[in-house]
């Protein structure tokens, strides 16, 4: 059982920046398949992020794509996502989420590849 735990969420104005980090217990960090997710109020959760076991394989959405960052460090058993200059439709309630993976190079962008969720972080972007 793998359990994730978020933080770095917080409250920013337009343009500023914030780091998100997830990290995980249990399980072999290093095998799994990360994501970072997003959910505004009334609205589904959508796909930001993922990388494989290494920063050589990631994914963005193109809404973010050029403005945030995934990494890992495997040592530290976390993941993070760098967010820069923010916008006010960024703000959501940001998930990241795992799943045991056999190649390296395997990522999803739906959430319902993965298998662990962490509790969320609250990102809110003022205009």
């Amino acid at each position: 059982q793998v359990q994730l735990v978020e933080s770095g969420g917080g409250l920013v104005q337009a343009g500023g920046s914030l780091r998100l980090s997830c990290a995980a217990s249990g399980g072999t960090f290093s095998r799994y398949a990360m994501g970072w997710f997003r959910q505004a109020p009334g609205q589904e959760r959508e796909f930001v992020a993922s990388v494989g076991w290494s920063d050589d394989t990631t994914s963005y959405t193109a809404f973010v794509r050029g403005r945030f960052t995934i990494s890992r460090d495997n040592s530290k058993n976390t993941v993070y996502l760098q967010m820069n200059t923010l916008k006010p439709e960024d703000t959501a309630v940001y998930y990241c989420a795992a799943k045991e993976t056999r190649t390296s190079s395997t990522i999803y962008s739906s959430p319902r590849n993965y298998d662990y969720w962490g509790q969320g972080t609250q990102v809110t972007v003022s205009s």
